[in-house]
């Protein structure tokens, strides 16, 4: 599932292609048809994001609001756009520049109030300007789920992904499977302004960058093209600092790595 990085960066990408004017949206798939209607021609003002909820703001008051869920995907193509291919749940062209959308968890229409409704149910996301680090630690100070567990937690820090989670409380040294409630105000502090500078790093770079560099060698990443992490998919390696082989569970139905020597 892509984290919150990815929708900032998608979010801008599409500011600069198609905000201030109208834009063409169709439904190729026919699943989103009704909602494509109801913006087809109309100017797209703004976009917008908050964790991993993506918004197109229109001009007479409609929000297209998309989660792209575990498969969703954007693919972009110059004017003229190709033939639609597979299930394109919905087509965004504008003069110079189109977007296709395949495989979203959600894909639609909303107002101002609705919209409202899906921020009210996340947490701080640290990519933005306004958010609010005193909420994500009154939650979890309060609560004996495991932090491993809080951290992914959309209602608790929106945006954060497993591979964010992993590798902060890897940096961190915070065992995942500890109570939220054990952690210090000062670890929080210390965690919360980690984790914005990377997802700065993600959103400037398009990766997720962790690994420090007097750490950055050994054992290759996890997978082609992508940097190295310390635990994250590194199950059975060596821990990149101490050498300890990494560790994985199943926790609240995801999987989460850790080093057991650098995370007591």
């Amino acid at each position: 599932m892509p984290e919150g990085h990815t929708l900032h960066r998608l979010a801008r990408l599409h500011q600069r292609r198609f905000a201030g004017a109208p834009v063409t949206v169709t439904s190729p798939q026919g699943r989103f048809a009704a909602g494509a209607a109801q913006v087809n021609g109309q100017r797209l003002t703004r976009t917008s994001v908050w964790g991993k909820h993506l918004f197109h703001h229109y001009a007479h008051g409609a929000i297209v609001h998309i989660h792209l869920g575990l498969y969703g995907t954007f693919t972009e193509h110059p004017v003229p756009m190709p033939a639609p291919v597979g299930l394109v749940r919905m087509r965004m062209v504008g003069a110079d520049y189109g977007t296709d959308l395949r495989g979203p968890t959600a894909c639609e229409v909303i107002d101002e109030l609705a919209a409202a409704d899906v921020l009210a149910r996340l947490g701080p996301d640290p990519l933005r300007r306004d958010a609010d680090p005193t909420l994500a630690w009154k939650r979890i100070t309060k609560s004996q789920r495991a932090i491993g567990a809080l951290v992914m937690d959309q209602a608790v820090i929106a945006g954060v992904g497993n591979v964010y989670r992993s590798e902060l409380l890897f940096r961190h040294g915070i065992h995942p499977f500890r109570p939220g409630k054990t952690l210090d105000e000062s670890e929080f502090d210390a965690a919360w302004a980690d984790l914005v500078q990377l997802m700065r790093i993600g959103l400037r770079r398009g990766k997720i960058v962790v690994v420090r560099p007097e750490h950055d060698h050994g054992p290759p990443a996890y997978a082609p093209g992508k940097p190295r992490t310390y635990v994250y998919r590194r199950a059975g390696e060596p821990c990149r600092v101490c050498g300890t082989a990494v560790r994985t569970a199943v926790l609240e139905g995801r999987n989460v790595f850790w080093c057991p020597t650098c995370q007591n």
